[in-house]
């Protein structure tokens, strides 16, 4: 798949030399002597593409913390869902094109005010409202993950009813299940229990909405991430908004 770029600025001479344009025959030679900036090629990338470009977003995503799967060059859904968690821990619309507004972002350290500004370093804060979950170690954001919480309805399912609703407050993480767990609500992989049977957990399936009956869904690749450095006791932080 062919790549486009987008051109920002003016035209170039040769390696990259300016071209200074001319300057008017009556024009006083103390002027200053216009010069247009040399052109610079932002790659715009979409999901689907292949290629060193992509190579190139993965590797910025997963130093900036948004992105653990494979640098494979393929821009796959678990790449979308990181580049979905940069967009939205920078204010921006959630999409999957990715042009210069990403680029610069990924350039820029993430200043984002925490949920719990006093809190402990080590910590777990769900963004409700931003549908984001941020790991903290030492105060540093560690994994930003984008999530899909309860979704605000009612359900009933072979006689059982319930509210999908991811509760707000402040937990810890209780219990632990690695792996695939099956209940009657349906499949979890590397489950963080953080209050009754409510948990942080891998999906394939994690839409750009709340769709869950109340956990917090996060993407496959970024789940095993997530099991591995949050631990028992660890405090989560839930707020709707703040």
């Amino acid at each position: 798949m062919i790549i486009k770029f987008r051109r920002i600025g003016a035209f170039v001479v040769g390696c990259g030399v300016p071209l200074l344009m001319g300057v008017p025959a009556m024009a006083d030679r103390n002027d200053p002597i216009p010069v247009k900036q040399a052109e610079v090629k932002v790659p715009v990338l979409r999901p689907g593409d292949r290629g060193k470009e992509v190579e190139r977003l993965q590797r910025g995503l997963r130093h900036g913390r948004y992105y653990f799967g494979k640098i494979n060059g393929r821009y796959d859904e678990q790449t979308k869902f990181a580049v979905w968690a940069l967009q939205k821990s920078h204010k921006m619309q959630t999409r999957g094109a990715v042009g210069p507004e990403i680029w610069r972002a990924l350039d820029r350290r993430l200043r984002t005010r925490p949920l719990v500004p006093n809190g402990p370093a080590n910590r777990v804060e769900v963004r409700l409202r931003d549908q984001l979950l941020i790991v903290y170690r030492g105060h540093r954001p560690e994994l930003i993950s984008h999530i899909s919480s309860g979704a605000q309805r009612r359900w009933c399912l072979k006689g059982r009813c319930g509210d999908a609703v991811t509760p707000v407050g402040d937990f810890r993480v209780n219990r632990l299940a690695p792996g695939w767990t099956t209940g009657p609500l349906g499949s979890m992989y590397n489950s963080l229990y953080f209050v009754g049977g409510i948990a942080m957990h891998g999906s394939t399936k994690v839409p750009n909405r709340p769709a869950s009956h109340g956990c917090v869904r996060v993407p496959m690749e970024t789940s095993k991430r997530l099991y591995a450095i949050v631990g028992m006791g660890e405090p989560v932080y839930v707020r709707q908004k703040w």
